[in-house]
């Protein structure tokens, strides 16, 4: 058990996954009960569902990037858990097939028509597992690589509605839900730049950040862009929902400051923006979920 709480805490925190995740699911399941002209909270079954499905999603992600970035990790950076034997590849392995009989159990539980969508999301989390095949085109091909990845946000968002949606007789999602799912989408988006943009000092040998690619100011540029689309899309995703002006509201109060960083660190390069600009990744899509699911509730129930 210790080698395992010491992996989790290295390449799966879940003091930081956790809540955000937790806040992904809950949000999904109330935004898709607005939706339907629902005001009430959703029911526990429904949001534990929802939660611990997701949150094993993004578990599997991890082990199945440990397991396509074997050879990168072993080159050049042997200090990962896997690289240095503290976890071996066999036994992520299990737990990855562990964490899919958990999200299998839990649909069979609480809806078996739910299995649709898990298996639609497994078969993309499989081909993503692969590169799709193509592993060298994409390599080269930066964006593309980012935006085919990050294509997985939607699904599982998409699953985590259809907790509520489907559970409730719905045949096929609630108009309006396409702009949650592109919500989700640049918020995948914007945690990766964040989180691969560094300063040129914390660059490391073979490891192939934005920064390292574009340069920071570019991929700073490109984490604006980024954040701008989200903006957007969650303007358009309260809007279906009838509280487009409190959304904007709030959430500027967040995107004013996240700006501002990302300027700084564009002029100055240091190091402690750009852990910043991580750190404030995660805040945003935190706050954007809470905003759109939580706080919409509050101020249509109000």
């Amino acid at each position: 058990m210790k080698r395992w709480w010491i992996y989790q805490r290295e390449r799966f925190p879940l003091h930081q996954h956790g809540p955000l995740v937790f806040a992904f699911s809950f949000c999904a399941v109330i935004f898709s009960r607005l939706l339907r002209g629902e005001h009430s909270l959703p029911d526990a079954p429904q949001t534990a569902t929802a939660f611990v499905t997701a949150l094993l999603f993004f578990l599997q992600l991890r082990i199945a990037d440990e397991f396509k970035d074997f050879e990168e990790d072993t080159r050049h950076r042997p200090y990962r858990p896997v690289p240095r034997g503290l976890v071996r590849l066999w036994e992520l392995g299990v737990l990855f097939v562990i964490c899919g009989a958990i999200q299998l159990g839990l649909a069979l539980w609480l809806h078996p028509p739910l299995l649709i969508l898990l298996g639609v999301t497994w078969l993309y989390l499989a081909a993503m597992s692969k590169e799709f095949f193509v592993r060298d085109w994409l390599t080269g091909r930066p964006l593309t690589y980012l935006w085919s990845h990050m294509l997985i946000m939607p699904l599982i968002d998409l699953y985590a509605t259809s907790c509520d949606w489907l559970v409730h007789g719905l045949t096929r999602p609630p108009p309006g839900i396409v702009w949650f799912l592109v919500v989700s989408f640049f918020n995948g988006v914007l945690i990766e730049f964040g989180r691969k943009i560094r300063a040129a000092p914390d660059e490391e040998p073979g490891v192939n950040t934005y920064s390292a690619l574009w340069g920071h100011r570019r991929a700073t540029l490109a984490w604006l862009i980024a954040l701008g689309l989200n903006f957007t899309a969650a303007a358009m995703a309260s809007a279906q929902t009838g509280v487009l002006l409190p959304t904007v509201l709030l959430l500027l109060v967040i995107l004013t400051p996240s700006c501002l960083l990302a300027l700084r660190f564009m002029r100055t390069g240091a190091s402690r923006d750009a852990r910043r600009l991580e750190l404030l990744s995660g805040l945003w899509t935190l706050a954007m979920y809470l905003t759109l699911g939580p706080v919409a509730l509050f101020l249509l129930r109000s």
